[in-house]
């Protein structure tokens, strides 16, 4: 049987117990199987279940779920069992038929009737009541409950402290209450099936089987069976979303859209995602990426938003608050996707959602979307010149000599001092000079442009960096301008290579960091967002176009001092 248990309590006591030997006879009461407790009754918890008629109906729910196996077992459980005053044999039918329903359908741990009821009423290991002290205990089912000498949680005790061989006995005069956290309220509110399709979709959420903390039964044919399988649940969309919404140790809101904003937003946002035809993993992609556009930045952790807080601004779990971090992802520290202004105030990301507390946080459900794409997953593209995955390829010719191919340009890094002029202006504060080793021709150098999206415009710009900028005493020879042609590569939807001249002849403007504008409200017609590309589909070509005249003149040089490209979402 399937079952999910408390796997990092059991580590984190376990760890305990070893560092602290004082407390060992304190470990052995609390979770052996209780041998020595005086008073203790030598029968299993489901024999004395199943004996007593006042439980029959909680019984006989156990035993439709196969948790009779478990309870008979020598692994120890405390059970708060509900009595037949407070739980009807028809309230013990209807959860019977779910279980049945659900059976096969799902997992046993997210079995509606196993999850919310028979875990909510079960905790691991021995938990004793007594008049000096209360205790917060873990559910099967991962909930926190204040064990007092009289209440679990929201129940009244009719009886305490029954040992019996492998646990406790406690029976309660109302079932307890199970509250959901938020990943959990997702399934139970009709308003968001289409969240919940998202985030229960198998491909991302899965249980894996935890050996080390299982019961082992033994070996047959060369492999061991175990007694009692602990499995923990995983989803890749906590990964994601970096937000672990099924903790009940973390305090989240999620603004959660209802189905018919999602409906609106995934037809908006799946052709943005639209992926050439030959792309690895296609339809994955195309159905994933539209989703996790609608739900990254909608999730937060109250560690960093406040009520205080909140009333300035709201920074999600997608967000980077470091400013270095800012400028290694998404190319400046001024940019802060993900974090909004005034979530409270009206057209704010929190403005107008039905609030419902869960037992990590509260679901904000929205039914008007207050999410500006620009401030989430439409961002704006720069490939600094200087990385070193930017630069594919220099110009070459042949030479004479060797009769090889050589570069005719060497890239050099210069980097601006915080003492020059243009330090804030240089994009983060570096450039690449592209030096001629051949005086008789132009060049050229051919950049990687990754993680677009389709669809959408772009003004693309060319940004070039004065000599100035590296020395300030740079003198008039090196200050000359140049004359650049700037194409743009890309792929259509076959995967075929499309050629496209955004500027033929563009002259320079020499003392200045220059932004040109090469091409507005350019829109690709695939995407390569996500894509790890060993050869990117999109590129851009930046050629000198210096003639002889102007060159042996001295008018112009075929020197280019390349700071960035940039892709700014287009703004009518």
């Amino acid at each position: 049987m399937k079952r999910i248990n408390i796997y990092t309590m059991v580590l984190g006591l376990a760890i305990a117990a070893l560092t602290l030997t004082a407390c060992s006879d304190e470990w052995d009461d609390h979770y052996a199987t209780g041998n020595n407790v005086e008073g203790m009754l030598n029968t299993s918890l489901w024999d004395a279940i199943q004996k007593d008629g006042n439980l029959s109906n909680f019984a006989s729910v156990v035993k439709a779920t196969g948790y009779d196996k478990s309870l008979a077992s020598s692994q120890v459980f405390t059970v708060f069992a509900p009595t037949n005053d407070c739980f009807s044999a028809e309230e013990a039918q209807a959860l019977i038929q779910a279980y049945n329903a659900e059976k096969g359908k799902v997992n046993d741990e997210n079995n509606t009737t196993i999850k919310e009821f028979i875990q909510n009423h079960i905790a691991l290991f021995n938990h004793s009541v007594s008049a000096s002290k209360n205790d917060s205990i873990v559910m099967m089912n991962g909930k926190h409950a204040v064990l007092t000498s009289s209440t679990i949680g929201n129940s009244r005790l009719l009886t305490t402290n029954q040992h019996y061989s492998n646990g406790v006995l406690f029976t309660v005069g109302n079932q307890m209450e199970f509250f959901p956290n938020v990943f959990e309220y997702i399934r139970k509110n009709p308003e968001l099936d289409s969240l919940r399709s998202f985030f229960y979709n198998s491909r991302f959420y899965r249980s894996e089987f935890q050996p080390y903390l299982s019961v082992p039964g033994g070996i047959v044919d060369g492999r061991t069976v175990y007694l009692d399988s602990v499995f923990r649940q995983e989803n890749d969309l906590f990964t994601f979303t970096k937000a672990n919404l099924n903790s009940e140790d973390s305090t989240y809101l999620m603004v959660a859209p209802t189905n018919k904003i999602w409906r609106e937003l995934l037809e908006e946002y799946t052709p943005y995602f639209n992926y050439e035809d030959n792309v690895k993993d296609r339809d994955s992609l195309v159905y994933t990426n539209p989703r996790l556009a609608i739900v990254q930045g909608t999730t937060f952790s109250r560690t960093f938003n406040s009520d205080a807080e909140l009333n300035d601004s709201a920074c999600s779990t997608s967000c980077y608050r470091n400013y270095n971090q800012r400028r290694s992802w998404w190319g400046a520290d001024s940019l802060h996707y993900y974090e909004y202004y005034s979530p409270l105030a009206p057209n704010g990301v929190m403005h107008g959602t039905t609030n419902v507390e869960c037992s990590n946080g509260t679901m904000m459900i929205a039914d008007q979307w207050n999410f500006d794409k620009k401030e989430t997953f439409f961002q704006v593209r720069i490939i600094e010149a200087e990385r070193g995955n930017a630069i594919r390829e220099l110009s070459k010719a042949r030479n004479t000599s060797t009769q090889k191919e050589e570069e005719t340009i060497t890239p050099l890094i210069r980097y601006v001092t915080t003492d020059n002029a243009f330090y804030n202006q240089v994009s983060n504060h570096a450039f690449v000079e592209f030096y001629p080793l051949v005086d008789t021709r132009n060049h050229h150098v051919t950049f990687n442009i990754t993680n677009v999206l389709s669809n959408i415009g772009y003004d693309i710009y060319l940004v070039t960096a004065p000599a100035l900028a590296n020395d300030s005493n740079a003198n008039e020879q090196q200050r000359l301008p140049t004359v650049l042609r700037c194409a743009l590569s890309y792929h259509d939807q076959s995967g075929k290579t499309v050629e496209n001249e955004l500027q033929s002849s563009v002259t320079t403007n020499p003392d200045v960091v220059d932004a040109i504008l090469l091409a507005e409200n350019f829109k690709f017609p695939v995407a390569s967002y996500g894509l790890n590309e060993e050869e990117p589909q999109v590129t851009l070509q930046v050629e000198t176009r210096v003639t002889p005249t102007q060159y042996r003149n001295r008018t112009h040089t075929r020197t280019m001092r390349i700071d960035c490209i940039v892709l700014k979402p287009h703004v009518e």
